[in-house]
């Protein structure tokens, strides 16, 4: 009855053991699964963690990419805008520099024609003194060679308005200039120190009629008037170069 007893005994408490070790290795392991999980869920949390900063760096560096392209393309637009200004600006200059040869040849035009007046001017002078002889009244005034003489020996009196045949050889003379420097003009003055500017119109206008119908001076190179003379009176012959032709040149070089 003992051996029976004993042995079931030593079966159960082996059958304790037995579970208690069990039981033992199951705490253990779930100790170790829970350790596991805890790094798991760690790892996870870190991994969660590490990715919210990758998500922020991301939105950061498309932010950046994006103020980048937008510069870029403000960037661009500007040179765009740069270079065409300067195209405008060269295309200025150019301009500027065309007009400016313009003018420049313009001025030379008219500097030589200054030159050219000049001339005429020095060479009808020395004609006038060849032509008139040493007695004649000859002077230069505002680019003009002038020949006076006095009413009496042209017309007889201070009031005649018909030339003498003295007057008409001195007209001749003044003819013969004309002639001779074809480029020229002539304008003569009748002077006045009375105030009656009719009297000394008509004796320039004698004298401008037998330089047009007895020798062939052309009419548009005549101009007749009489104006006070400021004390003067007497006949002036104004030998000139062509002022009008010089100021229609002028004027049309002036237009362009």
């Amino acid at each position: 009855m003992k051996h029976p007893i004993l042995t079931f005994g030593l079966i159960l408490f082996a059958s304790l053991s037995i579970q208690a070790q069990r039981k033992s290795d199951l705490i253990e392991e779930i100790a170790q699964l829970k350790m596991q999980l805890d790094s798991v869920n760690a790892e996870v949390f870190d991994a969660r963690k590490n990715e919210k900063v990758a998500v922020t760096k991301a939105e950061s560096y498309g932010n950046q990419v994006t103020e980048l392209q937008s510069a870029n393309n403000t960037l661009m637009k500007n040179l765009n805008n740069f270079a065409e200004v300067s195209n405008k600006n060269s295309s200025m200059v150019s301009t500027a520099m065309a007009n400016l040869a313009t003018k420049e040849d313009q001025l030379k035009t008219i500097k030589a024609a200054i030159a050219t007046n000049d001339s005429i001017t020095i060479a009808v002078l020395t004609n006038v003194k060849q032509t008139m002889g040493e007695n004649a009244k000859i002077g230069v005034a505002e680019g003009a060679v002038v020949v006076s003489s006095d009413l009496s020996s042209l017309y007889g009196s201070d009031t005649g308005t018909t030339l003498t045949p003295e007057a008409e050889a001195w007209t001749e003379k003044i003819a013969n200039i004309l002639n001779a420097n074809p480029s020229t003009a002539v304008t003569i003055e009748g002077l006045s120190m009375t105030g009656d500017i009719e009297t000394p119109a008509k004796q320039a206008m004698a004298i401008a009629t037998i330089l047009q119908n007895k020798f062939t001076v052309a009419p548009e190179r005549i101009a007749a008037l009489g104006r006070d003379g400021n004390l003067k009176e007497g006949i002036q012959v104004n030998i000139h170069p062509d002022f009008n032709k010089f100021y229609l040149m002028v004027r049309e070089q002036m237009k362009n």
